[in-house]
């Protein structure tokens, strides 16, 4: 088993971002994954999604296949799932408290060379691992590797090392994701350029840097609902229509280096300043935790706008994903 499956995976947690973990991992032809999940029916969920997660919607026998060969086990304890494992990656709820009682648990369990994996979108490696003993070494071993959703389709891999996380755990992780092929891609061959693009990023800060970005975008946009400027509606249309596609082929510094024409992002800044600062001076000040009349505007004008989110709406928004993400690699390669 060590030999055919050199990576095996102890995954802590199967909502929607474990299941899409799960699909990813399962992608590497070198892996065997055992899952866990406290709640009951966790066995449905994943035979119930998995497949379609995994290109194969459907076929009737994968998950039995994947069960039959080992490349899947199921798991009724933590430390049934952990026992073997060479990588732990935790799932659970973005809950301080109980991702540090998890480690403590798993720290008492695991060998002392196991890497160890948070898939958290806020809480950093460092306060996560601060419930654990020293001699257990969690903080050495433990970094975030924050995916974003759905995970098995896109290619980001936000990875966040605490300060004491050992530097070989750093390049083990990019390396391990960058080698993960891309959706349909069979065999465990690699596609003509690679799928994912780990970042890491040079020290911690709450919310880690992607979610901190899509955060301050959507703080101004709930602003401008909620101020009665535009409707959501039209808001979304702005962003389709605009930035979206333009960040999707050069981010937000590249974008504007090329608004500067031969100067750069230096002209660009220089030349807009006046109107730059008017705009950063006035941005909506707005909280979520005390009067809210602009969220009922924003709740209200996106479900009228959108409706409930099915499981059709999903699929055509996944397939539209994967055009991007494969048109971007087409056009333009690793990015």
């Amino acid at each position: 088993m060590a030999t055919e499956y050199p990576h095996r995976i102890a995954l802590l947690g199967l909502g929607t971002i474990g299941l899409s973990m799960l699909a990813m991992h399962l992608r590497r032809p070198d892996t065997s994954i055992t899952v866990y999940d406290p709640r009951p029916n966790y066995e449905s969920q994943i035979r119930s999604t998995l497949p379609s997660l995994l290109d194969c919607p459907e076929s009737t026998t994968l998950i039995d296949d994947l069960l039959r060969k080992s490349r899947l086990k199921l798991a009724t304890t933590v430390a049934e799932a952990i026992q073997n494992a060479t990588i732990i990656q935790e799932q659970s709820p973005e809950v301080t408290a109980s991702k540090q009682a998890l480690w403590k648990e798993v720290a008492g369990l695991a060998g002392p060379d196991v890497h160890l994996w948070s898939s958290s979108s806020g809480i950093s490696a460092s306060v996560q691992a601060s419930g654990c003993e020293a001699a257990d070494r969690v903080a050495e071993r433990l970094l975030v590797a924050h995916p974003f959703n759905p995970p098995h389709l896109m290619p980001l891999i936000e990875i966040v090392p605490g300060p004491e996380t050992n530097p070989d755990r750093i390049e083990f992780v990019r390396k391990y994701f960058g080698d993960v092929p891309g959706p349909g891609v069979s065999g465990g061959s690699q596609s003509a350029s690679q799928h994912y693009r780990p970042i890491t990023l040079h020290k911690e800060i709450p919310g880690f840097v992607g979610n901190r970005l899509a955060f301050a975008l959507l703080r101004e946009a709930c602003y401008l609902v909620g101020e009665g400027v535009v409707s959501a509606k039209d808001l979304d249309s702005l962003v389709t229509a605009s930035l979206g596609p333009r960040w999707a082929g050069s981010g937000v510094f590249e974008s504007y280096h090329a608004g500067g024409g031969e100067g750069g992002i230096g002209a660009f800044l220089q030349k807009l300043t006046p109107t730059i600062q008017d705009v950063w001076g006035e941005l909506g000040q707005i909280d979520i935790q005390g009067e809210q009349t602009w969220k009922d505007m924003v709740v209200k004008q996106t479900e009228d706008a959108y409706g409930p989110y099915t499981p059709e709406t999903r699929k055509k928004k996944e397939e539209m994903l994967r055009d991007v993400v494969e048109l971007q690699k087409k056009k333009w390669g690793e990015l």
